[in-house]
């Protein structure tokens, strides 16, 4: 074991332990689970050793801080954007990312399909949902969210691939919101939409992901719980 990365070691195989409990005490195969390492102000090189352990999907939150660690992380790495995405940085990201989680409007879905289209890609997206109703968070409201899948499924140069939520702080642990986001996901995917291929549910991160697979997760986002408190320069 390299002693500098022990912890993120030592962080992967209780992540994987947990997840795995979670997973079979559902009924579910830990496997049909990925994690995701959120990367946000964490060196390369911790990013990279994660990802020597298996971690390879990663979860990049800003455009600019990406843009100056893509060249230097491991060539078969999974980029998914994360966070906010201002419309006029789509250009940076569209050839370096297999899929945007956080399309939270038709508008910038639209933009995506513009960008997209110039360089013949299909984007994969996830609609950000806005389960628990917080002014402070972007997202389509639980009630609107079916036309706006309609609507972004009619897109060229893009396929609705599901949803990612980040549910408010709950005494139950986000049980009540985690169970209507997998009413959400399943009730989207029956109706198998054309554009769409719903199949990925990310939500749960490192407070409460093994929550979140009780109720359907199919992605969790794990930051501070695998690689500690952000305090690292970027």
């Amino acid at each position: 074991m390299e002693t500098e990365f022990a912890d993120i070691e030592e962080n992967i195989k209780r992540i994987r332990g947990n997840l795995g409990e979670a997973a079979l005490k559902s009924g579910r195969n830990p496997d049909d689970i990925r994690i995701m390492a959120v990367t946000k102000t964490v060196p390369f090189e911790r990013v990279n050793f994660a990802a020597s352990q298996g971690l390879t999907l990663l979860g990049e939150n800003r455009v600019q801080e990406f843009l100056q660690k893509k060249e230097h992380y491991v060539k078969n790495a999974e980029i998914h954007f994360i966070g906010h995405l201002q419309s006029n940085k789509i250009k940076y990201i569209i050839d370096s990312v297999e899929m945007i989680e956080s399309v939270d409007s038709v508008k910038l879905g639209e933009e995506i399909s513009g960008r997209a289209g110039k360089i013949g890609k299909i984007m994969d997206i996830l609609c950000e949902v806005n389960i628990g109703g917080e002014e402070s968070k972007s997202g389509f409201s639980p009630e609107e969210i079916t036309e706006a899948v309609c609507r972004l499924a009619e897109l060229p140069g893009i396929r609705v691939r599901g949803f990612m939520t980040i549910p408010p702080p709950a005494a139950d642990g986000g049980s009540l919101y985690f169970e209507k986001m997998q009413r959400i996901f399943e009730d989207t995917a029956a109706k198998k939409i054309p554009g769409t291929d719903i199949d990925t549910l990310s939500m749960g991160m490192s407070a409460d992901y093994t929550e979140a697979v009780r109720f359907g997760s199919t992605l969790v986002r794990i930051g501070s719980g695998l690689f500690g408190a952000r305090n690292y320069p970027v």
